[in-house]
């Protein structure tokens, strides 16, 4: 530990350039450096909670408890081996996990289906999924009045305007809202709690909400979904391991069986600044931030990315 705290210090110089007589505590904190401890605590948190992205066979799973053991065969010092009074006994990584991992609620699939490689849905339709990403020398909203009002004026074309809204206070759950229009029409709206989740995870839920409603709409060729996070967008396409893969498998699923049914079908992802207020994005945001919704005694959901942050 100490060894640690002496790395700790003189990375703390190495990024300030301070003098070796500063006093180090504030140092660290001036570097952003969190304290060792704390850091330390943290990666144990964070291994705690891998264990259930592994794999049902994996060898770790035949040391855990009965509701970890998944379809591995338990090893002869498995936790689900040992009695009570043994469990109480015993100090270990495996016992800490056994103990807190029930807090998440998320579920992985490490080797689904849509994530085999040629399967993914951008490996089958590159062509039709599209991003309109941030351009930093752009002046993003002359572009998005002059997108919109194109789109607008195509009647195979349905708008979704997503937000997600993760509140400052610890007592409120996060919440995820979708916008669906066509031309100056709005088709429908939905708002609902996402749970204790980080804000790329309500984002995400935003996403798959509104991609399972623009689906169903009828005379759609083209799904335009403006959002402020184009990494929860990317992510939502992603199949593999992550926090609200299930949410990403969801979208895949549902783009899948759409862009089946006919070949001239599309999808673009538009970032929009959350800064701007814009338009029906700006319509999105603030119907999502007036739902509020306290954290009650009965279980909340969790995700990964927030038990881990």
């Amino acid at each position: 530990m100490n060894q640690l705290k002496r790395m700790q210090q003189k990375a703390a110089l190495w990024i300030t350039g301070a003098f070796c007589t500063s006093p180090t505590g504030g140092l660290e904190a001036l570097a952003g450096l969190i304290p060792v401890h704390l850091m330390l605590k943290k990666l144990a948190t964070r291994a705690v909670y891998r264990i259930a992205t592994l794999s049902d066979t994996h060898p770790l799973c035949s040391m855990m408890g009965e509701g970890l053991l998944k379809q591995a065969a338990p090893h002869a010092r498995s936790a689900a081996l040992m009695t009570p009074a043994m469990r109480g006994k015993v100090k270990s990584t495996v016992m800490e996990v056994d103990e807190r991992v029930h807090t998440l609620t998320e579920s992985f699939e490490p080797f689904a289906p849509k994530a085999r490689p040629g399967d993914q849905l951008l490996d089958r339709y590159a062509d039709r999924l599209h991003f309109d990403e941030r351009d930093p020398t752009q002046d993003r909203r002359p572009y998005l009045d002059q997108l919109i009002a194109k789109a607008r004026a195509n009647p195979l074309t349905v708008l979704a305007a997503t937000d997600g809204s993760v509140p400052q206070s610890n007592q409120y759950q996060a919440t995820s809202a979708a916008i669906l229009y066509k031309g100056h029409g709005e088709l429908e709206r939905t708002c609902y709690v996402s749970g204790r989740v980080t804000a790329p995870d309500a984002e995400l839920n935003a996403i798959l909400c509104a991609v399972r409603l623009a689906v169903k709409q009828a005379n759609c060729q083209h799904i335009m979904v403006f959002t402020d996070s184009m990494g929860s967008a990317h992510r939502a396409i992603d199949p593999g391991v992550h926090s609200g893969q299930a949410f990403s498998l969801s979208v895949c699923r549902a783009l899948q069986e759409w862009f089946e049914a006919d070949d001239l079908r599309r999808v673009t992802f538009v970032y929009v600044p959350s800064a701007l207020w814009w338009d029906i994005h700006g319509e999105a945001h603030k119907y999502v931030t007036e739902l509020k919704v306290r954290v009650g005694r009965r279980k909340t959901d969790n995700s990964i990315g927030a038990l881990r942050s």
